[in-house]
C-alpha cells in the first residue's frame, strides 16, 4: 500500500466487525483471518465506482473497500455528531439539494471539518441496502453536495447488506488559510525506547538507518545529537489533505511547517517528550501544558516495560488522555523476548484502573476498530509493532493518525470569552516578544480587547497584539482547539512567565493563592498532612504548594481526601474542574480542582462527588512500589 493513503471509516460500524476484542491475551501474536473479498461483485463495478475511489489507492486497499454480511444494524443515528445515515440521495430536487447541502455543512461543522455518510442505512441503524444504481446515484449526489460546500468526499468501503449495497463515505472540508483540523499526540515512554526516531520517520517520510539518522531531524539542540537522548519538548507537524495524503511526502524537496499547513485540511502535531527520569518535571509539563488529544506510549521491544514507562503512563489515565501502545525495534528483538514485552504490556491494559482491552494490531480491519474506539469510550487499547528501520506497521500507523478524530476541538465553546493558556515565550529580532498556546475556549482576532496575567502581584493589565501564526502561518484570528504564537506588543519578555494566559477583557480573570482539590495518591512511603509541599501540575500553571489543611488528620497511598493547597511563591490563574498533579520528584497523586478561593474572600465552588474512605477502592499502582533490590535488578512489579 502506497505510505502516502490513509483510509477512514464509518463509527458506526457494526460491534460484530470489531476483530479480536474476545480474544484472550495468549492470542495476540496469532494470525487472523483475511477479510473475505467479494472479488466477482468487485470486477463488475470497479469502472463505475473508481471516481469515486481515491486515484492513489493502492490495490489491496481499493478490494478491501468491498466484504461482505454487513450485520444487519448498527448503532442508531446520532443527533449531534459529524455521522449522518441516508437510505439514498437518489435525484433530488434543487429545493431537497440545497436542504441536503446545509445539513452536510452542519454535519462538517460538528466534526471539526470532516464528516461521514452512511449510505444504504436506515435513521435507526438498519443496513437495508441499495441496487449499485441507486448508490451510483447517490454517490454522485453527495460528490455535488460536497462540491457545493466545499469539501471533498471519497468512497471508503463498500459492503453487502439485507437488500443491497451499503456505503461508507468521508466527508472533508479542503484545506483554506488557517482553518484546519488540530490533532496534537504527546510521545511519551522510557529513555531509548525510540521516540525521536518514529516522530522523524512519520514526519520526514524516510526509514531510518539504524543509527540515528531520523531523529537528528527532530533534536532541538546539539547536547541531544551528542547523547541520543531528548531533553526538551518539540513540536513536529504531519499534514494530511482532504482526500487523506500524506502533505509531507506530496514533494521531493523537504517542505517547511508552512508550506505543509498550507496544503493541509488535518494537522497532527507530534510533541516528542523526554523520557530520562531527570527530565520528568520537563515531561509532566508538556503532557499538561500542551494539552494532548492523545498520549502515544513508546515501548523499546527489547527493553521490555520499565519504570518510566510504568510513570509516563499514570500521568496519562490522571489526566484522562486517551492512550495507545507502540512497540518498536521489533525487527531486531527475538520473537520470545517480543512475546514477554507483549504479555507484561497487556498484563498493565488491563490491571485494575485501567481495564482496557489490548489489540495488536495486524491489518486495516483492526484500525478501523480502534480508531472508532478511542474516538468514543476509548475500551480498546491498541498495540502497534512497529520497525523505523524497516518499516513494518508505519503504513497502519498513518491511517490511524488520519482516522482519529480530535479530542480538543469536540464540544469546543466558540462563543466563549477566548483564554488562551501560555506554554513559552520567546524573542524574535525585528518582532519583539512572542507568547505561545494553547487556545482552550473561544476565538482571538488581531482586533480581539486582550489581558494578559496573572503577574507578580496577581493582577491582569491590557495588551495588544501585532500578529497571530498559527503553526507559523500568518492569520487574523484562531479559534479554540489550536495552538498559535502571538506578538504582542510592548511587553518585555521577562515580564512574561509560563502558566499566565491571555484572555478577553470580559473573561473577568482572577489569580489566586489558595485552591480546594480531590485528590488520590497514588503512591508516598510515608503520610501525608498539613505543610506537605509538594509541585503541582494544572494546565501550564507549574509550582510548588504547600498543603494548608485536609478533610482530616492525614492520608496515606490509596486515600481520598479534600485537600486545600496553597502557591507558595505567586498567584495562579486555575479553572475551576482542571485536573492536576502533584509530585515530589515521581509522581505522588492526581485530583482535580473543586474550590478557588479568592483574595477578595470569594470562593468559586464546583460541588465535588461524595468521598467516602472507607468505600474508596484502591487505585492502580502505577508508579511502581520496588525495593531496593527490585531496583537494582530493573523488576518492576504493578498491583
Amino acid at each position: 500500500m502506497d505510505p502516502r493513503t490513509v483510509g477512514p471509516v464509518l463509527l458506526g460500524t457494526p460491534v460484530g466487525l470489531a476483530s479480536g476484542l474476545d480474544e484472550p491475551i495468549c492470542g495476540l501474536l496469532r494470525e487472523q483471518t483475511p477479510r473475505a473479498v467479494s472479488e466477482r461483485a468487485f470486477e463488475q463495478d470497479q469502472r463505475a465506482f473508481a471516481q469515486f475511489i481515491k486515484p492513489d489507492m493502492g490495490e489491496a486497499e481499493s478490494a478491501g473497500l468491498n466484504g461482505k454480511d454487513l450485520g444487519s444494524k448498527i448503532a442508531s443515528e446520532p443527533q449531534e455528531g459529524n455521522v449522518e445515515y441516508k437510505l439514498m440521495l437518489v435525484d433530488p430536487t434543487e429545493e431537497r439539494l440545497q436542504h441536503l447541502t446545509t445539513q452536510l455543512q452542519w454535519r462538517v461543522l460538528e466534526g471539526q471539518g470532516e464528516a461521514i455518510y452512511a449510505i444504504g442505512v436506515e435513521d435507526d441503524g438498519t443496513c437495508t441496502g441499495i441496487t449499485d444504481e441507486q448508490l451510483l446515484s447517490s454517490l454522485a449526489t453527495l460528490e455535488k453536495m460536497a462540491k457545493a460546500a466545499g469539501c471533498e468526499m471519497s468512497l471508503i468501503r463498500r459492503q453487502q447488506a439485507l437488500k443491497g449495497w451499503c456505503a461508507e463515505v468521508l466527508v472533508r472540508q479542503l484545506a483554506s488559510h488557517g482553518n484546519f483540523i488540530d490533532m496534537r499526540i504527546a510521545i511519551v515512554g522510557n529513555v531509548d525506547s525510540g521516540k525521536s526516531t518514529i516522530v522523524g520517520v512519520l514526519t520526514s517520510g524516510k526509514l531510518d538507518n539504524g543509527r540515528g539518522l531520523a531523529r537528528s531531524s527532530v533534536f532541538r539542540h546539539r547536547h541531544e545529537l551528542e547523547s541520543g537522548r531528548t531533553s526538551s519538548i518539540t513540536q513536529h507537524i504531519m499534514g494530511i489533505n482532504a482526500s487523506g495524503q500524506i502533505v509531507n511526502y506530496n514533494n521531493v524537496h523537504q517542505m517547511t511547517n508552512n508550506e505543509i499547513v498550507r496544503e493541509s485540511s488535518k494537522v497532527v502535531t507530534f510533541i516528542d517528550l523526554a523520557g530520562h527520569e531527570r527530565y520528568i518535571k520537563t515531561t509532566v509539563y508538556g503532557m499538561t501544558g500542551c494539552v494532548p488529544d492523545y498520549t502515544m506510549v513508546v515501548v523499546g521491544a527489547n527493553m521490555g516495560v520499565q519504570r518510566m514507562t510504568r510513570e509516563h503512563l499514570g500521568v496519562a489515565l490522571a489526566l484522562k488522555c486517551p492512550t495507545f501502545f507502540v512497540v518498536t525495534k521489533v525487527d531486531m528483538c527475538p520473537e520470545h523476548v517480543l512475546k514477554e514485552t507483549l504479555d507484561e504490556l497487556a498484563k498493565i491494559i488491563k490491571a485494575p484502573g485501567i481495564r482496557k482491552i489490548p489489540l495488536v494490531i495486524k491489518n486495516e480491519k483492526d484500525v478501523i476498530t480502534c480508531a472508532k474506539s478511542m474516538g468514543h469510550d476509548a475500551r480498546i487499547s491498541p498495540i502497534f509493532l512497529v520497525s523505523s528501520v524497516t518499516g513494518q506497521q508505519l503504513d497502519l500507523m498513518r491511517m490511524f493518525c488520519n482516522l482519529l478524530p480530535a479530542q480538543k476541538t469536540q464540544g469546543a465553546d466558540l462563543d466563549a470569552p477566548a483564554e488562551l493558556h501560555i506554554d513559552d515565550t520567546f524573542h524574535v529580532a525585528g518582532v519583539g516578544t512572542v507568547v505561545a498556546g494553547t487556545l482552550l475556549k473561544g476565538q482571538i482576532s488581531l482586533k480581539s480587547n486582550l489581558m494578559l496575567g496573572p503577574d507578580t502581584t496577581g493582577k491582569f493589565y491590557p495588551i495588544q497584539i501585532k500578529s497571530i501564526m498559527n503553526k507559523t502561518m500568518s492569520v487574523t484570528s484562531c479559534r479554540a482547539g489550536h495552538s498559535v504564537t502571538l506578538a504582542v506588543k510592548k511587553v518585555k519578555r521577562n515580564q512574561i512567565r509560563k502558566g499566565m494566559i491571555v484572555c478577553e477583557e470580559s473573561l473577568n480573570a482572577k489569580s489566586c493563592m489558595r485552591f480546594t482539590a480531590e485528590v488520590m495518591v497514588l503512591h508516598h512511603p510515608t503520610t501525608i498532612g498539613p505543610n506537605y509541599q509538594p509541585v503541582v501540575h494544572s494546565l501550564t500553571v507549574r509550582q510548588a504548594c504547600r498543603v494548608a489543611s485536609l478533610d482530616r488528620d492525614c492520608i496515606r497511598t490509596g486515600d481520598r481526601a479534600l485537600v486545600t493547597f496553597e502557591f507558595m511563591f505567586r498567584p495562579e490563574y486555575l479553572i475551576l474542574g482542571a485536573r492536576l498533579i502533584f509530585r515530589e520528584g515521581r509522581t505522588k497523586g492526581i485530583g482535580r480542582v473543586t474550590n478557588i478561593h479568592y483574595p477578595d474572600g470569594t470562593t468559586a465552588s464546583l460541588d465535588p462527588e461524595p468521598v467516602t474512605p472507607a468505600a474508596t477502592p484502591k487505585p492502580p499502582q502505577l508508579v511502581s512500589r520496588a525495593n531496593s533490590s527490585s531496583l537494582e535488578g530493573g523488576e518492576q512489579r504493578v498491583e
